[in-house]
């Protein structure tokens, strides 16, 4: 996942981990040698394009909203097909009134219309104050989350670990992020919610208490599920 800063300062760029507690409650529930939060990529404003989502400052996102403005403006003003200029008329009636692309309430259709100009505001954007720089690793659970992408977790032997994937994926997909061998010779995902562990005071205690579930390819992964997979070598 990486995450572009528009108008921040103090954050060092590259990789940062996503502190999420539940990580660190799943560590002292299972032993295992190591903990591994997941990791994101934060990059400079000129990735923004690229970017699976934004974080901005107050000043960052109002220069993003007035460079998405001059474009569907330019646009416009170009005599485009009466569908892309409907979808555009609504789009700048938004930017107008300082919203984002994103909260245009545009539809799949509608988005694919605009697809090709990329506004930067149609992708998720979070808003960071000046705690939220101090504390910048803390405050990327919040930015994860606005990107929709959720953690999924493996646990015990040498490593508990969170992994991100995007929201709704499944669990032969959920597979891939950790090895596309997994993917590919995917069997079957034995799955424990993490309110179960925590209930049942770990992995073990959880299989004894019958809440651990065997799931097939399509189950779609729920956030902070701990999750062992089977798959053909």
């Amino acid at each position: 996942m990486k995450i572009a800063l528009v108008g921040v300062a103090g954050v060092p760029l590259g990789k940062h981990k996503v502190k999420d507690p539940r990580l660190d409650q799943a560590d002292k529930l299972v032993k295992a040698d190591k903990k591994t939060h997941a990791l994101v990529d934060v990059v400079g404003e000129e990735e923004a394009q690229t970017a699976d989502a934004i974080v901005a400052s107050p000043e960052g996102r109002f220069d993003l909203i007035l460079k998405d403005l001059e474009f569907a403006e330019t646009r416009l003003a170009r005599n485009p097909p009466a569908a892309e200029k409907a979808v555009l008329d609504k789009v700048k009636a938004c930017l107008d009134g300082e919203g984002l692309v994103a909260d245009a309430g545009l539809t799949p259709e509608e988005l694919q219309l605009v697809e090709s100009h990329a506004f930067i505001t149609a992708k998720p954007m979070v808003v960071a104050e000046a705690a939220d720089v101090s504390a910048f690793d803390d405050f990327l659970i919040r930015v994860v989350s606005a990107a929709g992408y959720i953690s999924f977790l493996t646990v015990g032997g040498t490593e508990n670990r969170a992994w991100l994937i995007r929201k709704g994926a499944t669990a032969q997909e959920a597979g891939g992020a950790i090895h596309t061998d997994i993917q590919r010779g995917f069997i079957r995902a034995e799955i424990i919610s993490y309110d179960d562990l925590v209930a049942a005071g770990g992995e073990t205690q959880a299989k004894h208490a019958n809440k651990m579930r065997v799931e097939t390819k399509t189950y779609v992964i729920q956030d902070h599920d701990l999750v062992n997979f089977r798959f053909k070598k």
